[in-house]
């Protein structure tokens, strides 16, 4: 299912700055505008997909390269000690922007339960 434009299609179409530090021609990783944790990372697919309950079985290959993206941001910024990934769906699951997200956390020792 795709999407309406959103501040990420801005992003991916480079409309709009961001501290990119990983693209490939599916995903976008950059740092988040108002981390919540040292390290504080957003991966996106530039496949506009809404939310994570929009995916489909044909998404299948694109949610594991998000996923294989994620594990390699978080290397090449050295989160070694480990790191949280959090998906929001729907305004219920504190999705802000309907443009799929994955939220890459680390640098610090993350609590459980979160929110």
């Amino acid at each position: 299912m795709t999407t309406q434009e959103t501040l990420f299609s801005k992003i991916i179409r480079k409309e709009i700055p961001a501290d990119i530090v990983y693209e490939d021609d599916l995903a976008l990783a950059f740092r988040d505008i108002h981390p919540q944790a040292p390290v504080h990372i957003l991966v996106i697919p530039k496949q506009p997909i809404a939310k994570l309950a929009d995916a489909e079985s044909g998404d299948r290959a694109l949610m594991g390269h998000l996923l294989l993206t994620v594990k390699r941001v978080a290397e090449q910024l050295g989160l070694s000690n480990g790191y949280r990934v959090v998906i929001n769906s729907g305004s219920d699951g504190g999705q802000t922007v309907d443009h799929l997200h994955l939220h890459v956390l680390g640098g610090r020792e993350m609590n459980w339960p979160p929110g």
